[in-house]
């Protein structure tokens, strides 16, 4: 847990990690999604759901984009909603802040991911990475300045061996983040919100990301 990364040749390339809208319009979200793991390599898909749903009605979202996602060799994770992963044959649950976390994290270990964003300090970040944490994610709420996240990022890096994703709020922020250690870069607005198109956006972030190289 506490010791140093392997070199750089020795690690994996770093991985794109696809963050979806709350969308309620199922049928072009999951065109959206057909289209971005057709124009790029995606590790991850980060479902997020509408509020004020029924949970039969989340559970039949998550139902109707997890076998996309999956027939692509991409995880399907909820945002929070740990309770259906399993019912929505989703591959983990994203939880935010420790202790959402640790309320959670008994019930997807060990068969499904348990990732964790949110963390407003070094050190709930180091106890979400002891509970069991299958990584954690930098950026993605109350975001810090660049400068910070990098920082931040560039510190897990040096330490924890738990994978790290950097959230990038603009594909500019592909190659700093990475620079800085990132071993997954999270795209969502930066992407669904390209005027160019989802499928072209990710593609771009998708070459962006393959022309770069692991950080020692």
């Amino acid at each position: 847990m506490n010791s140093a990364r392997a070199a750089a040749s020795d690690r994996p390339k770093p991985r794109l990690y696809l963050v979806t809208p709350a969308a309620a319009d199922m049928q072009s979200l999951k065109f959206d999604l057909l289209a971005a793991l057709d124009s790029a390599d995606i590790a991850a898909v980060l479902m997020r759901l509408p509020d004020g749903e029924d949970e039969r009605t989340l559970i039949n979202r998550v139902k109707a984009i997890a076998p996309a996602v999956q027939k692509a060799d991409a995880a399907l994770i909820l945002d929070g909603h740990a309770e259906i992963v399993a019912r929505g044959g989703a591959d983990g649950a994203h939880l935010t802040g420790l202790a959402a976390f640790e309320d959670h994290v008994g019930s997807l270990k060990p068969d499904r991911i348990a990732g964790v964003g949110g963390l407003e300090t070094r050190h709930d970040a180091m106890v979400a990475a002891e509970s069991g944490a299958d990584y954690v994610m930098f950026g993605d709420n109350a975001r810090p300045s660049l400068e910070a996240l990098i920082e931040r990022v560039a510190w897990w890096a040096q330490v924890f061996e738990i994978p790290c994703v950097a959230y990038a709020a603009t594909l500019d922020e592909i190659a700093p983040l990475v620079d800085a250690g990132a071993d997954f870069i999270a795209v969502g607005d930066a992407v669904f919100a390209d005027p160019r198109g989802v499928a072209v956006a990710v593609a771009d972030a998708g070459r962006r990301l393959a022309a770069m190289e692991p950080a020692s």
